[in-house]
């Protein structure tokens, strides 16, 4: 089986505007969460995000024109994926080709894009006019087009990254946008590897985003227990939940071939994974960790590796209780007492749901081209739950190149990636 090889490697979030930027931001243990700006939060019950500074949709996508057609998940997902491609060589290897030879290129070269799906604000348009209306089906039917924008629809659609993305460089092969909650982007990655794999495509990126920080996705995971009242700490004994952040993050992920074949620079390769379901309810979490020992277990035989095999474990860390304790005891239960350095990342960034365990591939594989485990800065004292955790708040050195990368999400969904750093 020809290896599959790492060419692009993008990401943005609170902490940077690309995966260098972002280990930096998290080796120097700086947190990036801080109140929301986004909206007034005097009345909410947790006023604490990751959101992106400066944010700038038009400067980011190089196009004022298309925020009238985009959200500003999109926005991320777009910059994400243009990165990577740019960053791989792509365009600039393509315009070397005649014609026939730029459309074979092209029909090889697929995309695959996790995205939330679905999202309340799409739904913030239509206020004001109900409110105006009342209780008037009437009147809120007559006066909708008139009210509401005409982009509203086109606005509104889960796969406008992969579109949009797909259009500008000609990816015209296999193609696929995950809606699966928060193990959409780490999915996205799983599947271009199999498009590779079956021989589909010669080369596919891998795009992950999400923007949740608005305030009915807020409001309804704090009134379920998953927010936190200040911030977010991973496996401490003080975790009482999650923060959200946003951003997204892109693979390019190509045959050994391919990228050969343009004298590209290989930065990681990607190695194998697994997914697996508890299947128990929207809430439930197992407290054996099953679904995510599952997962690793997967992943590692796709790889053919052995635990020990494995340099340092970006865990998905997401600051519940439950989670974190269930994520301890799957951990415990593949690598024991021998397992490598673990961090985890949404102490600083927050938790990009859909896009989550993209960006954590993202900034894993970069950490591990340097060789470093970023601690987590503001672990104190390890909760009784997660005891036998190999986790610090001091930066160390990875145990070998190899880097497995845990995503998790609602109803009991659990991914696994493992990756080989090239420095």
């Amino acid at each position: 089986m020809s290896r599959i090889v790492i060419t692009g490697n993008s990401a943005i979030c609170a902490a940077g505007l690309d995966p260098a930027a972002i280990v930096d931001t998290l080796s120097a243990g700086r947190s990036m969460v801080a109140p929301i700006v986004g909206w007034d939060t005097e009345k909410w019950p947790n006023s604490q995000a990751a959101e992106v500074p400066d944010y700038n949709g038009g400067k980011l996508l190089g196009d004022r024109k298309l925020l009238k057609l985009v959200r500003r998940s999109d926005v991320f997902g777009i910059y994400a994926g243009t990165q990577a491609i740019e960053q791989a060589g792509l365009p600039a290897y393509t315009g070397t080709l005649d014609e026939a030879a730029a459309a074979k290129y092209a029909d090889q070269t697929g995309c695959y894009v996790g995205s939330g799906g679905g999202a309340f604000e799409v739904n913030y348009d239509f206020f004001p006019l109900m409110a105006e209306s009342g209780d008037s089906l009437a009147t809120f039917g007559k006066e909708l087009s008139n009210t509401v924008n005409p982009m509203w629809l086109l606005r509104s659609l889960p796969n406008n990254v992969l579109c949009h993305v797909s259009i500008r460089n000609q990816l015209k092969g296999p193609n696929g946008c995950i809606t699966n909650h928060t193990t959409s982007g780490i999915l996205s990655v799983i599947e271009s590897a199999w498009a590779l794999r079956e021989g589909d495509a010669q080369r596919v990126v891998a795009i992950a985003h999400d923007a949740p920080i608005e305030p009915q996705t807020l409001l309804y995971l704090d009134q379920v227990g998953l927010v936190s009242k200040d911030v977010l700490r991973p496996f401490d004994s003080r975790h009482d939940g999650c923060v959200l952040g946003e951003g997204a993050a892109a693979l390019l992920l190509e045959t050994e071939a391919s990228a050969k074949q343009r004298g590209a620079t290989i930065l990681g390769e990607y190695l194998g994974g697994g997914d697996a379901s508890e299947g128990e309810g929207i809430f439930c979490i197992r407290d054996d960790g099953d679904g995510l020992s599952r997962a690793i277990e997967l992943a590692l035989t796709d790889a053919a590796l052995k635990p020990s095999d494995v340099g340092m474990i970006v865990a998905h860390g997401n600051g519940t209780e439950q989670s974190d304790a269930s994520e301890t005891a799957a951990l415990l239960r593949i690598f024991g007492k021998d397992m490598p350095p673990v961090t985890a990342n949404k102490w600083s960034i927050g938790h990009l749901f859909a896009s989550s365990g993209l960006v954590d591939i993202a900034i894993g594989l970069e950490a591990a081209r340097r060789g470093v485990v970023p601690g987590v800065a503001n672990l104190e004292q390890l909760a009784a739950s997660c005891a036998g955790l190999n986790i610090t708040k001091q930066n160390r050195e990875t145990r070998s190149d190899v880097v497995l990368v845990l995503c998790r999400g609602f109803a009991g969904t659990n991914a696994a990636v493992l990756l080989r750093a090239i420095r």
